[in-house]
């Protein structure tokens, strides 16, 4: 029989420390070849920043034209990236890329809520020492709105590593484990929603100061409640962008 749970409470700075990135996404299957990981790598960047819009066909023949390989390492990317939701194949048409849906954006917003609201709470233990991991990546996020080209899809990143932060610091491995199967969704409709929207970068840095200020108090009621508040949000941003 297992030990009864006992809650240890609001893990202690050191163990809650933050790591400074989340995991990249994983690659190809193992035996693909370096070819079709260049090409999954190529294909799956540019599917997450949105620079593949929902909806667009991508040729086999010109993708492996562009990149300078052969079509079969391209159709072998094609098709892990089918597994992963992200490509529907249409044979000797291409593959398309598949929309975000409504309930995608619902479903991946409940269950953020469901994560981060509890991380937050359990998280503001950390105090400075989440804080200031918290106050970097708001640097960063203000340094890619400043940006020329390329912005948004940087500060989507380091969106996503700024809320995994804060799941990582609440020192619950499986929640981590289940946060960061969510990253690719969660990166896709951020780039998608910031490149129709820009100017709710702005926003959402204002609203993560907050947030990391409350942590930064060691207030647990007001990072939490922030971290809900900011994440309806950007649910409804979301939504907008969308036509909704």
């Amino acid at each position: 029989m297992d030990a009864p749970h006992t809650d240890p409470g609001p893990p202690s700075p050191r163990a809650s420390a933050p790591s400074p990135r989340a995991p990249a996404p994983s690659g190809p299957p193992t035996g693909t070849g370096s070819a079709a990981a260049r090409v999954y790598a190529h294909v799956k960047e540019r599917l997450l920043d949105g620079s593949f819009p929902g909806g667009s066909l991508l040729s086999e023949n010109e993708l492996s034209q562009q990149l300078g390989l052969s079509r079969t390492p391209v159709r072998q990317a094609f098709v892990q990236l089918e597994a992963e939701g992200l490509l529907e194949l249409y044979p000797k048409r291409g593959a398309l890329v598949v929309p975000i849906a409504a309930s995608e954006i619902e479903d991946v917003f409940e269950a953020r809520l469901l994560v981060e609201e509890h991380c937050a709470r359990r998280a503001a233990g950390a105090g400075p020492a989440l804080s200031a991991v918290l106050d970097d990546l708001i640097a960063e996020q203000e340094r890619a709105i400043a940006a020329d080209a390329g912005g948004m899809a940087e500060f989507a990143r380091s969106d996503r590593t700024f809320h995994r932060a804060i799941v990582h610091a609440a020192g619950n491995t499986i929640l981590t484990r289940l946060y960061d199967a969510l990253r690719d969704r969660q990166q896709r409709i951020a780039a998608v929603s910031l490149a129709r929207n820009p100017a709710d970068a702005e926003r959402f840095v204002a609203e993560h100061r907050g947030i990391a200020e409350a942590i930064g108090r060691r207030d647990p009621t007001v990072a939490c409640e922030l971290v809900s508040a900011h994440l309806r949000s950007a649910r409804d941003a979301a939504r907008g962008a969308r036509g909704r």
